[in-house]
């Protein structure tokens, strides 16, 4: 039922497309406005296909001195096909290219709101790429700071925080084996607190939540001499991401974010004050916090994750077997 609708919608549109009831221009707006609603509420695995066709026809429509309108279409394309479901790179390679060459002219034609989305959305496409070996990470970490130009905390504060998450992200894909490695991972950091300064726990808790998870997650494997002080500040980070993720409502984020946090506490020493202290405390913690997230893992047969936890626990199960032995030898006689 739902892809009859799309094809009836998409008939209805390339036949009012064909109509001289109206201008070239005012068609092709048209044909935009259904393809732009067929993409954000997609009804059927071809919707986002269908919304690319509307795209085409609306271009072979508008003439090619209307340079905005052509962007705007050219730029909603490039959207659509970044949405594509794909095993290859094909779609978001055009759609890297469609904003390469519609940047420009939204920057000479458009308003600078255009400019900064384009770019955004650049990024994600140079991101992504970046990740098949397909494009410059540092690239995508440019045009994440060119929208932030427009995109700034406090006129735009929701891009704000989405270009801070994925310029985080971009930092912390970099390699870690040259000296600039610690400034990317206290710079991915500094982005995770800058989004979280505009995203709320009461206002946003899904986007709350995946930002505190991955503060934390940047906390507790960034290189520094403040191992302890990053490990705490992780905990207090994956406490508030469960404030917001529990087992009965998301149940796979709220077993990634305990088990983030046993592997924290696993690092932890037993007193804070001193590191020289036994672990046996956070160990066994840890061991609780991995068992219900194993059991969550292999509920939903995500069997691989589930094998990790199982290696990680005997590690735990083995460490604490010898911190008793350890502890046992160090009692004095009663």
């Amino acid at each position: 039922m739902a892809a009859g609708l799309t094809d009836d919608q998409v008939r209805a549109a390339l036949e009012a497309a064909d109509s001289d009831e109206a201008t070239p221009v005012e068609r092709a707006e048209m044909l935009m406005e259904i393809a732009m609603g067929l993409q954000s509420r997609p009804k059927s695995p071809d919707a986002i296909g269908s919304a690319i066709a509307l795209y085409d026809k609306a271009l072979t429509i508008c003439t090619q001195d209307r340079r905005l309108l052509r962007a705007r279409i050219l730029a909603r394309k490039a959207t659509a096909l970044q949405a594509m479901p794909e095993q290859g790179t094909e779609a978001l390679n055009s759609s890297r290219v469609i904003f390469e060459d519609v940047i420009p002219v939204l920057a000479d034609v458009g308003v600078a709101e255009e400019v900064a989305e384009a770019e955004m959305n650049l990024g994600l496409c140079l991101q992504t790429l970046a990740g098949v070996g397909r494009a410059r990470i540092s690239d995508a970490i440019a045009a994440y700071q060119r929208a932030l130009r427009t995109f700034t905390r406090n006129v735009h504060p929701k891009e704000y925080a989405i270009l801070q998450n994925n310029l985080a992200t971009a930092f912390l894909s970099m390699p870690m084996t040259d000296e600039r490695a610690k400034m990317r991972e206290a710079l991915a950091v500094q982005a995770f607190e800058e989004a979280l300064k505009v995203v709320t726990l009461v206002d946003d808790p899904v986007e709350y939540a995946m930002l505190q998870n991955n503060l934390g997650n940047a906390l507790q494997y960034v290189s520094s001499s403040h191992v302890l002080e990053n490990n705490l500040r992780a905990i207090e980070a994956y406490d508030e991401a469960l404030k917001v993720r529990t087992r009965e409502t998301t149940p796979l984020e709220y077993a990634n974010t305990i088990s983030n946090k046993a592997n924290c506490l696993w690092n932890l020493p037993g007193h804070i004050e001193s590191s020289e202290t036994g672990n046996g405390m956070n160990l066994s913690m840890a061991l609780v916090y991995y068992r219900e997230a194993r059991e969550i893992f292999a509920e939903h047969s995500d069997l691989e994750r589930a094998r990790m936890l199982d290696e990680a626990m005997m590690q735990i199960e083995c460490e604490l077997t010898e911190l008793g032995a350890s502890l046992d030898r160090a009692s004095p006689l009663q």
